[in-house]
């Protein structure tokens, strides 16, 4: 059993207002605010500053892991350096003592073979905790990538989502971390999960297939992927070398066309699914209609998978919902040929 933390009691508390502050203005603004009642509920708490005159971004960085480790600080060569939403979901990640956790995800998914980046630790503890948001389908242009500048609301958000912890969460990341032993992957697997593992981080957007910009509605985004829009980044758009019976396999676009196009006989049980298999979720688990499937991953083994959903493009264990709402899987490299 971990140690009890109360991160909004205590570590939080050791910020100075303007420091954190002044670490959620980015140099990229949004066109509009979002975030009110969470920004209202972090000032409230002596957490954030009304306004902010000036922003150094690395350097207030560097003053908030100062007050959460009550270490001296260690001033960065350039302070007014942009802080990305990577960075500041490791520090979070830090100040909740889950930084081993973390540490210890990602070398499970190196040692199963995996080039994942270094961001994936920490950004699967961040996403199965919360701390990130989905924006409707109108604003995807607030949508953020690892690597932009994080905004004063993206900060308060994360903030106000610590803040209202029921104090079981960091216990639970805990637990569901020690499943992660992933089991040995074939070179297709392989590949077809680097692919997948790339993307760790990325926003949710509706419509969404590339993580470059695009604009799949009508509204400019930096990049990002719906569920469907993720799997179709993965097993359709990606050039693999010898692999173009593999990208040939899935036809439709959709999670009803994804989920339809296999025929029953050929569906995968939850207890015989292997990695890179598609998965896919309805109302009323296997008995759901492909007309009925509303979300789609990538399986990785072990009860996990990669998908993406409100926290983005996360890492999650096929627990509650997802394992009561499991459908069906579907197994694209045996469709190609490429796999048992």
């Amino acid at each position: 059993m971990r140690r009890p933390v109360v991160l909004a009691a205590c570590c939080l508390a050791l910020l100075a207002p303007p420091a954190f502050a002044a670490l959620t203005q980015g140099s990229v603004v949004p066109p509009k605010s979002w975030d009110k009642t969470e920004i209202r509920l972090v000032v409230k708490r002596g957490l954030m500053a009304h306004s902010v005159a000036t922003f150094r971004p690395k350097g207030e960085l560097a003053t908030l892991a100062a007050a959460l480790t009550q270490q001296p600080p260690e001033v960065p060569a350039d302070p007014a350096a942009p802080v990305t939403v990577a960075q500041l979901d490791t520090r979070l990640v830090k100040a909740l003592q889950l930084s081993d956790t973390a540490a210890e995800l990602l070398s499970a998914a190196r040692l199963a073979g995996l080039n994942v980046p270094s961001r994936f630790g920490t950004e699967t503890v961040a996403r199965m905790l919360g701390l990130r948001t989905n924006h409707p389908a109108k604003d995807d242009d607030l949508e953020l990538l690892p690597n932009d500048p994080v905004t004063r609301a993206e900060t308060a958000y994360s903030v106000a989502k610590i803040l209202r912890f029921g104090g079981w969460e960091q216990q639970y990341v805990e637990d569901a971390a020690t499943t992660f032993v992933l089991p040995t992957f074939t070179a297709w697997q392989k590949r077809v999960l680097n692919t997948a593992v790339r993307f760790v981080g990325f926003p949710y957007v509706w419509g969404g297939t590339s993580e470059k910009a695009e604009a799949p509605f009508g509204v400019q985004a930096r990049g990002g992927f719906d569920c469907s829009g993720f799997v179709w980044r993965v097993y359709k758009l990606q050039t693999y070398p010898g692999g173009a019976v593999l990208n040939a396999t899935i036809k439709g676009r959709t999670t009803y066309q994804m989920s339809g196009e296999v025929p029953r006989s050929k569906r995968i049980t939850f207890a015989k699914l292997a990695a890179g298999d598609l998965l896919f979720f309805g109302p009323k688990g296997p008995r759901s209609k492909p007309s009925a499937i509303g979300h789609t991953g990538v399986y990785l083994g072990a009860g996990w998978m990669i998908h993406s959903s409100g926290q983005g493009v996360a890492v999650v264990p096929l627990t509650g919902w997802y394992r009561q709402s499991f459908a069906w899987g579907r197994r694209p490299l045996a469709e190609a040929g490429l796999g048992s």
